[in-house]
């Protein structure tokens, strides 16, 4: 039984770790979609096509989804499509690299939450890699920092995006994965797509975007939310908030690899702390109460 517990928890730690990766690769490619599509309008037609795909190869699991599973699933949905609202009208007016900061604040949120919500007693070394995370980030992506009308709504994010990972963490079922998945992709979908409404949705016009859409539809956003939604249903919180912190990394990697960008020595720094920071997660002994995962269930 112990054996087991412990492959599967490898395998959720190994598949978020893929989804934080999936994640970062798709900086570039925004970075460059959005000068010729609206952020909001990207959001709706990126998340559209995602609900589609999962409806389309797999038609049944709504219908498997127990009532309070897919009462999570909208919540979880409202939280995730709000936080990236909230986030995207902030990015307008926050350089890109606070942003980065901001965001990842959900990292130190995380376990707060999960103290006040789910009673979790976080151990000490748990907060070190807390704190190593943090200041990885901080490394990463921080030149210079102001607070201001955009700085308090991506806080806001980062704090939604917590809390998004916390109901998670509390609500994930193995068996019901596939389906909460798929609710939480269609309130995204709707949630962005009447976000476009006043202004009308625009669609990109060039063979390459529909490309670069296609795979943050498919794979960065069906692919990885059903990922997360497993590999929560298996691991803490807090443990999966650091190892999410890895995205910034990811992130830089990729746009060395294939954006054309140089590789600096904030990089490095920066990164190897937050990689510090989830093999301490991953690797410091911990009580068993820290290794369960709590489920609500209301």
């Amino acid at each position: 039984m112990v054996s087991e517990s412990r492959r599967l928890t490898f395998l959720a730690t190994a598949a978020l770790l893929a989804v934080t990766a999936c994640w970062g690769s798709t900086f570039f490619l925004i970075h460059d979609l959005l000068t010729r599509v609206p952020t909001l309008d990207f959001l709706a037609v990126r998340f559209a096509i995602a609900s589609v795909a999962m409806v389309v190869l797999a038609p049944k699991v709504l219908g498997r989804l127990t009532r309070e599973s897919r009462r999570h699933a909208v919540v979880l949905g409202c939280l995730y499509g709000v936080a990236q609202i909230l986030q995207t009208a902030g990015l307008a007016k926050t350089p890109a690299s606070v942003s980065g900061f901001i965001t990842g604040m959900y990292v130190v949120a995380t376990p707060v939450f999960a103290a006040l919500i789910l009673r979790s007693r976080i151990g000490s070394s748990t907060w070190v890699a807390v704190l190593l995370a943090m200041a990885g980030l901080g490394v990463l992506t921080l030149g210079g920092f102001s607070v201001g009308y955009g700085e308090a709504l991506i806080f806001v994010a980062a704090m939604i995006y917590a809390l998004h990972i916390v109901g998670l963490g509390a609500w994930s079922d193995p068996q019901q994965a596939l389906g909460m998945a798929t609710v939480q992709l269609i309130v995204i979908a709707l949630i962005c797509l009447v976000s476009t409404a006043p202004g009308g949705l625009v669609l990109p016009d060039r063979l390459g975007d529909w490309v670069s859409v296609l795979y943050m539809a498919i794979f960065a956003g069906a692919g990885a939310m059903i990922g997360q939604t497993w590999a929560q249903a298996h691991l803490p919180p807090t443990r999966a908030a650091i190892i999410m912190s890895m995205e910034p990394v990811f992130a830089a990697l990729f746009a060395v690899l294939f954006g054309g960008e140089s590789a600096t020595v904030r990089m490095v720094v920066g990164g190897l702390l937050v990689l510090a920071a989830m093999l301490l997660a991953e690797l410091a002994p911990r009580r068993k109460v820290e290794a369960e995962v709590t489920h609500l269930t209301v």
